[in-house]
């Protein structure tokens, strides 16, 4: 009886961060970045199908935006912008909601005392985190093409916010 009662559990934790997935239309967050041991902290906002923006606390004053298939990171200290195909990018498994069910639906459950871990393996492993209580996506781990281990936390400050449309505005090449 006890195995029957996990994986009823299990699907059911599934069910309910699926059902509060397909409401989301976008996330505000500040995260914490830690890439092999070196911490970078700043703040998202999402907004799906596909779009990003984040500005991170750093002395370089470092901007990434993601739009259409394309991700810049601009460092407006040194106005310099750097461009990347999305599809390198981890980012690609959260920036559509299709792509991040998947990862739930087919993922291996984790449970510890706060958090729900969805471990999945694709292309590359992800392990996607949600908070036991609010079932609030709180970031995932991955290694990226390059065998960096990047761990990505996050802490949700609204959701489904209306943004301008120029908010993900892609900076113009030089």
């Amino acid at each position: 009886a006890f195995l029957i009662f996990t994986i009823n559990l299990s699907a059911n934790e599934k069910e309910q961060i699926i059902s509060q997935l397909k409401d989301l239309r976008s996330l505000k967050f500040t995260f914490n970045q830690l890439t092999n041991n070196k911490v970078e902290r700043g703040s998202c906002i999402l907004e799906f199908p596909g779009k990003l923006k984040c500005n991170y606390n750093d002395d370089k004053k470092k901007e990434l935006v993601v739009n259409d298939e394309r991700l810049a990171i601009t460092q407006k200290r040194y106005n310099k912008t750097y461009y990347y195909p999305v599809s390198k990018s981890p980012f690609l498994n959260i920036l559509y909601k299709e792509k991040l069910l998947e990862i739930i639906q087919t993922g291996r459950l984790e449970l510890t005392e706060q958090l729900i871990k969805l471990i999945y393996f694709g292309e590359n492993r992800i392990t996607v985190f949600f908070d036991r209580n609010t079932l609030n996506l709180k970031g995932w781990q991955i290694v990226d093409q390059y065998n960096n281990n990047i761990k990505f936390s996050l802490n949700i400050v609204s959701k489904n916010d209306f943004f301008e449309k120029d908010t993900f505005k892609f900076p113009k090449r030089d």
